[in-house]
């Protein structure tokens, strides 16, 4: 599954620094708006704990975690939704990624220009919630537009969608993202979200980049954003790209940690940011364990046992007859798939089992 995060910000505010940090790629971090005029694309392994352990009870050949796909996407600015600065071109690069990482500068540093000459997060957010409501308006405005020539006959069905896409413009129209739009057991309203592809709609995880001093327990402008993204259905993480830059350029692994344990952290954030991003996505991983490989797979949570199944090979769902399932807390504990099922820890399962984060699975198919 090539899911896709897309890193948003005004210019300067880190992103390109934390781009870098997550994928060691080599992204222009400058300190001038516009430095990463291209979208910059990283593929990233989501870090978990659990493939080391299976690893170390199979000895495979090789060892496969899952990934996500981080896209770098240019800096905006006021006016971006009617075109300024690289606007078509941000908006455009947003559209099409699956969540958005929206990176919130909340340090003071007179070395590091702000693009509006002063540092004010909670006006930095409202600066891209705005241009991008602006463009969801612009968007639902047309399909009123056209629910309206659709109800002029008199269709109830028509009628009902004028009433809903109007419902949705006033939502809009009251500064508030398609995200915190109430959709609960209301199959119009869902259908209509999803049909327009809204940009505010897309789940987003606010990362408020701090310096050193404030990375344990934020500090008074991370406050400020709590209260402001209050009811947006959003998550939040404190991270200073700073210290995730001196992390990634340091070669060994125990230098890593010594570092870790120096700043008196628990894993390096970009570890967080990447924990989140997949929980924001609503993902979960499924493990196939083998002498040849040892292999995380992404899934949708509640997915079906098919479903899963196609993440390998689309055959394998075409001709899915039933999935062998172990549980990761019993293979660990027992020590090998041979010894769960002489404990009766492996279950065969049907179309209709919905797969568990950390299931061990193998499929059974024929085409």
């Amino acid at each position: 599954m090539a899911l896709q995060c897309g890193i948003v910000g005004l210019p300067n505010v880190g992103k390109s620094t934390l781009f870098n940090a997550l994928t060691s790629a080599k992204a222009l971090a400058a300190n001038y708006p516009f430095a990463t005029k291209e979208p910059n694309l990283g593929i990233i392994t989501v870090p978990d704990e659990r493939l080391e352990k299976l690893a170390d009870l199979v000895n495979p050949q090789r060892i496969l975690p899952t990934t996500i796909e981080i896209l770098d996407i240019a800096g905006l600015i006021k006016g971006a939704s009617k075109g300024e600065g690289l606007g078509n071109q941000f908006l455009g690069n947003i559209r099409s990624v699956d969540a958005i990482i929206h990176v919130i500068r909340c340090f003071v540093d007179d070395n590091v220009i702000h693009v509006d000459g002063s540092v004010d997060p909670v006006r930095d957010k409202e600066i891209i919630d705005y241009e991008l409501l602006l463009k969801d308006l612009e968007t639902v405005e047309k399909r009123l537009q056209k629910a309206r020539k659709d109800a002029k006959g008199g269709d109830k069905v028509a009628v009902k969608m004028v009433e809903t896409v109007e419902s949705l413009v006033k939502h809009l129209e009251e500064g508030r993202p398609a995200r915190a739009y109430d959709t609960e057991e209301k199959e119009d309203k869902i259908q209509l979200i999803k049909e327009l592809s809204l940009l505010t709609a897309k789940p987003v995880l606010y990362v408020c980049n701090v310096d050193e001093a404030a990375v344990h327990e934020g500090n008074d402008m991370v406050k400020a954003i709590e209260k402001a993204i209050e009811g947006e259905n959003a998550e939040l993480i404190v991270v200073s790209a700073a210290i995730e830059a001196d992390i990634a350029q340091m070669e060994s692994i125990e230098e890593r940690l010594e570092f870790l344990e120096m700043m008196e952290l628990k894993e390096p954030g970009v570890n967080k940011l990447i924990k989140a991003s997949y929980k924001l996505l609503n993902l979960i991983t499924y493990f196939t364990v083998g002498v040849k490989e040892v292999r995380a797979w992404t899934v949708w949570k509640d997915a079906p046992a098919p479903k899963a199944a196609a993440v390998i090979h689309t055959d394998f769902e075409k001709g899915f007859i039933r999935a062998e399932v172990m549980k990761y807390e019993d293979f660990i504990e027992l020590g090998s798939e041979a010894k769960c099922r002489e404990a009766g820890k492996l279950s065969i399962e049907g179309k209709e089992y919905k797969v568990q984060d950390g299931d061990i699975m193998h499929f059974l198919f024929n085409v």
